[in-house]
Parts: C-alpha cells; sequence; structure tokens
C-alpha cells in the first residue's frame, strides 16, 4: 500500500517549464545560455512565442533575423512551441478582474467580441504555418481571457491553454487547462504544474539561480506530453481547483492593498 501510494506521488508529482515573451526581439544572449542548459539536462520546455511580435518593450531587445529557424530547430529537438498572443500588444482591460481566471489587467483579448478574438488567433496561426511550426497549445498575455477567447481558440482547432488552477491539468468545455500557478519557480510537494518565466527581464544573477534551480530539481522536471498525460477530472483534482484559485485570489488583492 505504501509503495502504492509513493508511486502515485511520484507520477503526479512534476513541474513543466514554461518561458514567455519569446519572439524575434529579445534576450538572445540569456536564451543561448538557457538552450545550452536545457540540452545538458535533456529537457524540453514550452516556449510561448509571439507570431508577430509589435510590443514596444520587446522591441527594445537585439533582433535575431534567423529567429523562425530557430523556432524549427528548437521544435525539433521536442520542445514545445506554444503560441503566445498574437503581437502582445493590449489594447483592452480587465480593470475588475472580470477575466476567465479573475487577474486583472491589460489584454489583447479580454473584451472584444468573437469575430476580433478569432480573427486575431487566427492571423497568429497562420504565421505559424507560413512558418512550417505546428502549434497546438495557446496562453494569453498577462493571463487575460473571456469566454470568447476560448471559444475562439476552439473553433480554429486550438484546445490547450497553458493557464489556470488547481493541482493538475484538467478538461473543462472541452479544452485541456495546464496549471500555472507562481510568478516564481516552486515545485509543490504534490501536484503538476508549469513554470512561468520571463526571461528578458533576467540578470546573470537570474539565470544562476535558475540552473541551480535544474540542477536541484532535474528528476522533478516534465515534458509537455507527460504533463498532458496527467490530466485529472476527479474530486482531488476538483477540490484543488477550487482552494488554489481561492489562495491566490486572496493573496492578490491582499498584496494589492
Amino acid at each position: 500500500m505504501l509503495k502504492k501510494l509513493k508511486n502515485y506521488k511520484s507520477k503526479n508529482t512534476g513541474i513543466l517549464i514554461r518561458f514567455d515573451d519569446i519572439a524575434e526581439n529579445m534576450n538572445w544572449k540569456l536564451m543561448d545560455r538557457c538552450e545550452t542548459l536545457f540540452n545538458k539536462y535533456s529537457i524540453k520546455p514550452v516556449l510561448g512565442v509571439i507570431p508577430r511580435n509589435k510590443d514596444k518593450e520587446l522591441l527594445n531587445h537585439p533582433v535575431n533575423k534567423n529567429f523562425w529557424e530557430r523556432v524549427r530547430s528548437w521544435k525539433a529537438l521536442g520542445w514545445e512551441i506554444a503560441m503566445h498572443g498574437f503581437t502582445h500588444e493590449y489594447d483592452s482591460t480587465s480593470i475588475k478582474k472580470k477575466d476567465y481566471f479573475n487577474h486583472g489587467g491589460g489584454s489583447e483579448f479580454y473584451g472584444h467580441s468573437i469575430e476580433v478574438q478569432k480573427q486575431r488567433l487566427a492571423s497568429g496561426l497562420k504565421k505559424f504555418k507560413e512558418e512550417n511550426v505546428k502549434v497546438r497549445s495557446f496562453f494569453a498575455p498577462n493571463h487575460i481571457y473571456d469566454k470568447n477567447t476560448f471559444l475562439a481558440l476552439k473553433s480554429l482547432g486550438v484546445k490547450q491553454v497553458i493557464d489556470g488552477y488547481g493541482l493538475f491539468p484538467y478538461l473543462e468545455n472541452e479544452i485541456i487547462f495546464i496549471p500555472q500557478l507562481f510568478y516564481e519557480n516552486i515545485i509543490l510537494p504534490f501536484g503538476l504544474q508549469s513554470t512561468q518565466i520571463h526571461l528578458n527581464y533576467w540578470s546573470d544573477k537570474d539565470f544562476s539561480k535558475f540552473e541551480k534551480f535544474i540542477d536541484v530539481n532535474q528528476d522533478k522536471i516534465i515534458n509537455y506530453d507527460q504533463m498532458l498525460d496527467g490530466v485529472n477530472n476527479g474530486p482531488i483534482s476538483r477540490a484543488s481547483r477550487f482552494l488554489t484559485s481561492s489562495l491566490l485570489k486572496l493573496k492578490r488583492l491582499t498584496n494589492k492593498k
């Protein structure tokens, strides 16, 4: 019995490395170092690629003219390439945290009609297709979605979203949601979740900290397909979604004050 419990815990404990804001303009010096690190430990992360980046802050970084060739090389390594928004420009705001996960803040999707959202998503997917990069997953800038976002995604055949609460990936309204709980790299003693890493804000010190995190936790780092194998809609999964969403929303409210 004890052995079964240990095996269950081991099978259902892990973290997926997720990088946000991957684009032509980014901190390529640190990205190169991360690629070397991932290859050293045979880690296959998720990279959130902005298909047509127009984010003014990101445009301040050096441009890589061979960007899409680099994306294809990552895909060939077995890394998961996810669509991260469209242009990464915000033109709407969830002021009272009425967005789907109650984060609040700027968005390029929230509040727009399903037609507008579908057009933006379709244009992003078209860019991936033109570059011969297949994508099956999505996550929005700033975690901001509304119901139209998910309806538009489903209509375009994208049914995996790397965002959400809980301790397990779960299926809801025909979409698989993969939990992303913390802004820092934290591995819980039980559960499956993804990180949220903004490489472009890092210093050399941040990279060294991440390198140590990888070395210490390498046996708990999983790939995207392993995460999908953990989809769970049972009572423990449902309870964990309620608990984590309640605690994190309360924490955000407290911090705001």
